[in-house]
């Protein structure tokens, strides 16, 4: 692969042995490491991951996505990566879709990539209606609060650059951290730039993420890194 940038793909993953094969193999085609980080999983996710060729970092317990995304972070900072990537294990993503992910950040257009499932009209995803209407409330919030026009805040198929991989130290725990890191990107004027992607829904309507805990997770986040940073604006 001809590559001027380390780029590595890292994967958040929790109890998707069924699925994890796959994203590996096709991952690393267009990278030049895969790390798996097994966010506490009891079933095989780590075991088939190493057999695939990932690094797998394991958390002893199930600490939430957030927490999965911060050890992509680190992990990246401790591989000296050019470009991180980050994508769900369950196949929703679609990783021949990489290339497309980090070309604005190679050819030095962006710092944070965001896959978003909307760009060309929401008929280029398969999101249920429930689905797409609450990502683009949830983005609408994440707007407002970031002062920031975004289609997809809540895609989790991203690219981050060096500037961003080093500035960037997500804390939150939970489904907040796609808002947080968007709002911290806007925080250290870091370039953000959105590319449409497809996502798969179809039979993979299995998520460990309960939709409605999900909502409120990420309002509570929007909520409170707006009275953190705007408090004139929260409170009035």
């Amino acid at each position: 692969m001809e590559n001027k940038h380390t780029i590595v793909a890292c994967i958040p993953a929790f109890e998707e042995e069924a699925s994890i094969a796959k994203v590996v193999a096709r991952a690393r085609k267009h990278v030049d490491k895969v790390v798996v980080v097994d966010d506490g999983s009891k079933d095989d996710t780590g075991l088939i991951a190493e057999a695939m060729g990932a690094v797998v970092l394991r958390h002893e317990r199930n600490l939430g996505y957030g927490a999965a995304i911060r050890s992509c972070f680190n992990s990246a900072r401790d591989l000296n990566a050019d470009i991180l990537v980050t994508l769900d294990a369950d196949g929703q993503h679609d990783p021949d879709q990489i290339p497309r992910m980090v070309e604005p950040i190679r050819k030095g257009l962006a710092d944070v990539v965001v896959g978003s499932r909307f760009l060309g009209g929401s008929s280029k995803t398969e999101a249920p209606r429930y689905r797409q209407a609450g990502i683009r409330v949830l983005t609408r919030f994440t707007e407002a609060a970031s002062r920031t026009e975004f289609t997809d805040a809540q895609s989790g198929f991203r690219a981050y650059g060096r500037k961003a991989i080093g500035e960037i130290v997500p804390t939150e725990q939970g489904m907040g951290v796609s808002v947080e890191i968007l709002m911290k990107a806007v925080e250290h004027k870091l370039r953000i730039l959105e590319v449409p992607v497809t996502v798969k829904y179809k039979r993979l309507e299995t998520s460990t993420h309960n939709p409605l805990y999900h909502a409120l997770d990420v309002l509570a986040s929007v909520i409170k890194f707006t009275s953190i940073r705007h408090p004139l604006v929260f409170y009035g």
